[in-house]
């Protein structure tokens, strides 16, 4: 039996580094928003139930409004009020997540994710209780301490850089996020939060493709490969 599932976009995030006043989920590439272009990649997936986003009070109607258009009527869409932060504004969304078995989390501003990257992040999530999306780091990294000097160099045959989506088992996410906010603990991802708990994160390779839509140049870059794809 495939897993239901639910999907929480995390998109209240300012548009500071896009030197825009737009948040960055709002911003049009090729005549729809990064949002929309998100969401899209996702509705296919087999057993997908539920579609929330939380963003920012001033964007709560325009992103009712995305959902509304796009979503078929087997798909669940709510909005919620996102936090200061990215866990607090995904603490919030799963706060409705509904009877599902899996939640997936992905960055608002990575519409070129694959769908079948995604069905593998499933699949591992169903076996292991958690999965992330990533890819082998091809950079040498540097350790550094507090006055930027070199620690050490790790091998990069263990670094990898990690995507979204992220998926969990949803009593394994809600358990971390509720450890997490009863230690005052903020992590760098939601696997981190799993991590932590000494709980699996299998990691699945995705492609370099899924790249976060973060500063002006990206907004060039996604033009051109929506032309390669799009036409």
């Amino acid at each position: 039996m495939t897993a239901t599932k639910a999907l929480i976009i995390p998109a209240a995030g300012s548009g500071s580094r896009m030197q825009k006043e737009i948040p960055k989920p709002y911003l049009e590439v090729k005549s729809r928003t990064i949002l929309e272009r998100t969401i899209r990649v996702f509705l296919p997936l087999d057993s997908l139930r539920q579609i929330i986003v939380a963003t920012s009070e001033w964007y709560l109607d325009r992103a009712r409004g995305i959902l509304e258009t796009m979503l078929p009527d087997h798909i669940t869409g709510q909005v919620v009020a996102g936090g200061q932060q990215r866990q607090d504004s995904i603490r919030n969304a799963l706060r409705v997540t509904g009877d599902v078995t899996l939640v997936l989390v992905h960055d608002a501003v990575r519409p070129f994710v694959k769908l079948e990257h995604i069905e593998a992040c499933c699949r591992a999530a169903s076996e292991t209780g958690a999965a992330a999306l990533g890819i082998p780091s091809r950079d040498t990294i540097k350790r550094i301490d507090g006055r930027r000097l070199v620690l050490d160099t790790p091998s990069r045959a263990t670094m990898w850089q990690a995507q979204t989506p992220q998926v969990f088992k949803k009593p394994l996410l809600v358990e971390a996020y509720e450890r997490a906010a009863a230690d005052q603990f903020t992590g760098t991802d939601d696997a981190s939060l799993v991590e932590r708990m000494g709980r699996p994160v299998r990691m699945i390779e995705g492609d370099r493709s899924n790249i976060k839509l973060t500063y002006p140049v990206d907004l060039e870059l996604a033009a051109l490969m929506i032309d390669k794809t799009e036409g």
